[in-house]
């Protein structure tokens, strides 16, 4: 049993190191068009997926919960909004990363827990520890301090957070298989994506077009790898951790990612934004605590 814990620790710190790095790949295709980008991304994601359908023994049971969503309106208006929000999610990030808002990128994504809670309370009815109504008020504070002080309003990185927390609500409430799901929900707009591709390249925008090399191909390429690995991973991790421990790992990636936009992108981190990022910080804290409590006595 603790050998499959530490497999399941090893995974998930292998995953969260990835998705920290992960801008570190993006900007390496900032002569792409972000959106070709994102359509190259899903439809790599696409084919990476089907191939972990098949290789999984699971093409049964995705054949099943497809032609489930398919037979039911709502099921099927449910999926394509999921896969529209990762989507998003998928954009937002990656024009970031290419404009220089790593640090935006990375306070969406420590907002990301809080804005779950409230989505959680609003949708599921679930309650709030007092722990909780305090770590939400504190990464309030945060986001309004920057705002304020800044006279900028942090709207990339609250895109993230709640785009991916909405893509959260509604993949509990849809309750599918990681694997089976994510091969969907790329499905679902890879048709988008080639129509989007097929766009650039006849409007002469395309990486295709414009001299496109062996290691621009292999980049493009390696976005589906970048996106369906991490996540397979996740799925893995889940499965063999503790959700404490899982709670505690969440807030690595986007700490490499501050890391990154601070020491190696040279952003500019302010006073204002350590405020910022010291009260979201704080409020993390105290919602971990809370929640390895409130895991304990059950």
């Amino acid at each position: 049993m603790e050998r499959k814990s530490n497999v399941g620790i090893f995974a998930g710190l292998l995953t969260y190191v990835m998705w920290g790095f992960i801008p570190l790949f993006f900007k390496l295709l900032s002569d792409v068009l972000p959106l070709e980008i994102l359509a190259q991304r899903i439809i790599w994601a696409a084919v990476f997926m089907v191939l972990a359908v098949i290789f999984t023994k699971k093409w049964q049971s995705f054949s099943v919960i497809i032609k489930a969503i398919f037979r039911s309106p709502k099921q099927f208006l449910l999926m394509l909004l999921v896969a529209l929000l990762i989507s998003t999610n998928w954009f937002v990030f990656i024009w970031a990363i290419n404009h220089n808002h790593i640090l935006q990128t990375s306070l969406g994504y420590y907002i990301n827990p809080i804005v779950s809670i409230v989505l959680g309370v609003i949708f599921l009815k679930e309650r709030l520890s007092r722990a909780q109504v305090v770590a939400v008020i504190l990464a309030f504070a945060g986001v309004m301090v920057m705002t304020l002080s800044l006279g900028v309003f942090p709207s990339l990185s609250l895109i993230l957070a709640f785009s991916f927390g909405f893509y959260g609500l509604l993949k509990k409430k849809m309750d599918i298989p990681a694997i089976e799901g994510l091969t969907i929900e790329t499905l679902f707009v890879s048709p988008f994506a080639l129509l989007l591709w097929g766009y650039y390249i006849f409007s002469d925008q395309s990486f295709v077009t414009n001299n496109a090399t062996v290691v621009s191909w292999l980049l493009v390429i390696c976005s589906g790898l970048v996106t369906a690995v991490p996540l397979l991973l996740f799925a893995f991790t889940a499965r063999k951790v503790t959700l404490s421990m899982l709670g505690f790992m969440q807030y690595i990636a986007p700490t490499i990612s501050l890391l990154l936009g601070v020491f190696i992108y040279n952003e500019a981190f302010t006073r204002t934004h350590a405020i910022s990022f010291a009260l979201i910080w704080l409020g993390l804290l105290i919602y971990s605590v809370a929640t390895i409590r409130k895991h304990r006595e059950k």
